[in-house]
């Protein structure tokens, strides 16, 4: 992505165009007896190469259909995390996971409807188009829409940005949006510019780190360009928390 603000997608062990940020997107499949949920989409069509059929080939890697996506769950609504609810491959708004319910922050997104444009034209008519079509549900500040899903809004990257959970008793995940991106996140300590509330973000970063590591969830890291997916093995006063990758995954 340059200044722009297009993406342009290269293999993930490519390079970067000059003057640009690389930048991973990674949607999670959670696949159990009885549902499949997604932990964000990606960015669907508002990239260059970037379309739906990106996610249903990985999906199809599961033996999985687009249809058999019972819940999403989102933690913001930049359309890097969102752009994938909805695709125009056939001429017009299709949701590309039509069987899906929608889990989202109710206030993120009466904000972010409410607003005369969304970043711009296209993007306002996908939102509409959401609105209008898609089973959205919407999320309190702290919510347990399932036994082994809940969810917490955290703020700092956005005002009602969520941090997302699964533990089904055997696996445990967490999945900390833009506020947790990568693994080398986990031991920095930064305000970026880019959050909402930078003092929110390193406030939110440090204690969900160490509740994962006391309580033994995986780390999801949607931004990370080669492990994603980690756990945190130890802590060390001098080099911080000592985490390891999941190296099973599938390459988007």
């Amino acid at each position: 992505m340059g200044f722009d603000k297009k993406f342009i997608r290269i293999p993930r062990d490519g390079r970067q165009f000059r003057a640009s940020l690389k930048i991973s997107l990674n949607p999670f499949l959670i696949n159990t007896p009885d549902k499949k949920i997604l932990f964000d989409t990606g960015i669907g069509e508002f990239g260059e190469e970037t379309g739906p059929h990106i996610i249903r080939e990985n999906l199809a890697q599961h033996n999985i259909q687009d249809y058999e996506i019972t819940d999403i769950f989102l933690s913001h609504l930049h359309y890097d995390h969102i752009g994938g609810l909805a695709n125009r491959e056939h001429g017009y708004w299709e949701l590309t996971f039509p069987e899906a319910k929608i889990w989202l922050s109710e206030a993120d997104w009466r904000e972010i409807s409410s607003k005369e444009e969304y970043e711009d034209e296209e993007k306002t008519e996908f939102i509409a188009f959401l609105d209008a079509k898609a089973d959205l549900n919407f999320l309190g500040e702290v919510d347990n829409p399932y036994p082994e899903v809940h969810t917490e809004t955290i703020g700092g990257h956005t005002q009602h940005h969520l941090a997302l959970f699964f533990d089904d008793g055997e696996n445990k995940y967490m999945k900390a949006g833009d506020v947790i991106a990568t693994r080398n996140q986990i031991n920095r300590k930064f305000a970026a510019k880019y959050d909402f509330e930078p003092e929110v973000s390193q406030f939110q970063r440090e204690r969900l780190t160490e509740f994962a590591y006391k309580n033994g969830y995986w780390v999801l890291g949607y931004h990370d360009d080669f492990h994603p997916i980690v756990r945190i093995t130890g802590y060390d006063k001098k080099s911080g928390y000592l985490t390891e990758p999941v190296e099973d995954y599938v390459d988007s």
